[in-house]
């Protein structure tokens, strides 16, 4: 994609949603951790239903660490994956107090050294938290990019490194919100729906589809 198309392309999606949020629900850089952590092969609409009644009775590293993997299982049961999950959030909340006083690290090599938490988590949370103009690929993004023509790769490392690349500077801090919610309701997977794509006409897919 060229840049005059891309800075249309990122133009037009400010437009729509000037300032694009997550839509997982948290209320503290250490509940945004945890609840990226439970979203992986999770939605977040699943992860907030666990998270609204898990943050309001232990809202903290010290009270998540309290309940223990099986304390824990009860809340994150509904969750694909929910034994390692559990594992991997008991694990981060002790080091999160034993190293960081129970404060997210705005550092991206401590955030990747918790447990569970790997490059898109820490990407997630560097962005959303901290402000990094980072790209965290997950499968929507790495769908939009590929087929839109924005940043090709074969890989998630190598379409956030040509998303970094790609990406007009101005944009680049809210991208990743952006590229997800497209993919995430209108670039779909199955049956996108490019007759009312904002983009379609400076999308690459040489297939256009209809709802």
């Amino acid at each position: 994609m060229q840049e005059a198309a891309r800075v249309a392309f990122f133009a037009r999606l400010q437009a729509r949603n000037p300032q694009p949020r997550t839509e997982l629900e948290y209320g503290s850089h250490f509940q945004l951790l945890i609840a990226v952590m439970l979203s992986a092969q999770s939605t977040d609409v699943a992860v907030n239903k666990v998270t609204r009644r898990l943050f309001a009775e232990h809202p903290d590293p010290a009270a998540i660490l309290a309940l223990g993997v099986e304390g824990l299982i009860p809340y994150v049961r509904s969750l694909g994956l929910f034994r390692a999950k559990a594992g991997h959030v008991i694990a981060t909340c002790a080091l999160l107090l034993e190293r960081h006083q129970g404060v997210v690290p705005a550092d991206r090599a401590a955030l990747e050294a918790l447990p569970g938490v790997g490059r898109k988590t820490a990407n997630v949370v560097l962005n959303t938290a901290f402000g990094w103009p980072t790209m965290a690929v997950d499968t929507h993004i790495f769908r939009v990019a590929n087929r839109t023509g924005l940043a090709p790769g074969k890989t998630v490392r190598q379409v956030e490194e040509a998303l970094l690349r790609q990406v007009p500077a101005p944009y680049l801090q809210d991208a990743h919100h952006w590229l997800i919610l497209h993919g995430r309701y209108t670039c779909t997977a199955r049956k996108p729906q490019c007759p009312t794509c904002p983009l379609a006409d400076l999308c690459e897919w040489p297939i256009k589809e209809g709802p």
